[in-house]
């Protein structure tokens, strides 16, 4: 095993994971506010799941996505 090269492939993966997370985010909430969903203070609980079967590998991460700070 090259560490160095597990390391990289972590990172493109996780790049790729919030990359594309923020933007599903982003697009969600645009479309609750073009439906006049949303009043503009809501704060949203979420979670993220992280499974790697071969490996036996699920952890979940909780927050949350204010939309006033």
């Amino acid at each position: 095993m090259n560490p160095e090269a597990i390391d990289q492939s972590i990172r493109r993966f996780l790049k790729n994971v919030g990359v594309n997370s923020h933007q599903a985010i982003v697009r969600a909430i645009a479309e609750a506010e073009e439906k006049g969903a949303l009043a503009g203070n809501e704060m949203f609980p979420v979670r993220m799941t992280l499974e790697i079967p071969s490996l036996q590998v699920t952890v979940q991460f909780d927050g949350e996505i204010e939309l006033t700070p």
